[in-house]
């Protein structure tokens, strides 16, 4: 059976936020927040999903069948070890990523001047040029100040002849 041309898959995650802790997003450090992410990891919640997104789009599962959070060797680890494992994954099934829409929701600080950066890396980690990857960035309106969260749609395209 020839393989489906394109495949869609979508990612979420998120993260409580707590003062004394980094926050990475995309890979990238941001250097002005007063919280960071509480995690297992690195708390990178826009690698996360994006690495869902790609598992989600051939039924491969989740970034927790993978990297259970219960696994003493997965603490503190950079969530760019998690987002190579679900390429892997998805190029061993002959797919690659096409392009990826990221939507971060997060109060503060405002991300604006880090869109070019973040989506620079992203781009980097998928093999894809930055123009490949839509970034947006909302705010919770107050909801929740305490929480970053991001959604992630991916297209798949075959890589096989």
């Amino acid at each position: 059976m020839a393989a489906v041309p394109f495949r869609v898959g979508f990612g979420e995650d998120a993260h409580r936020l707590e003062a004394g802790l980094p926050l990475v997003l995309g890979g990238v450090p941001v250097p002005d927040a007063e919280l960071g992410a509480v995690a297992h990891s690195d708390g990178d919640a826009v690698l996360h999903a994006v690495a869902d997104a790609l598992l989600s789009g051939l039924a491969l599962g989740d970034i927790g069948q993978y990297f259970p959070d219960t696994a003493a060797e997965w603490k503190g680890m950079d969530s760019r070890v998690i987002l190579a494992k679900a390429l892997e994954l998805v190029r061993g099934r002959g797919y690659a990523p096409v392009n990826v829409a990221v939507v971060v929701t997060l109060d503060k600080p405002k991300l604006g001047p880090l869109r070019a950066e973040i989506a620079a890396s992203v781009a980097r980690l998928l093999n894809l040029p930055p123009s490949e990857v839509g970034l947006s960035f909302k705010t919770s309106e107050g909801l929740a100040p305490r929480h970053v969260q991001t959604r992630v749609t991916v297209l798949l395209g075959s890589i096989e002849g």
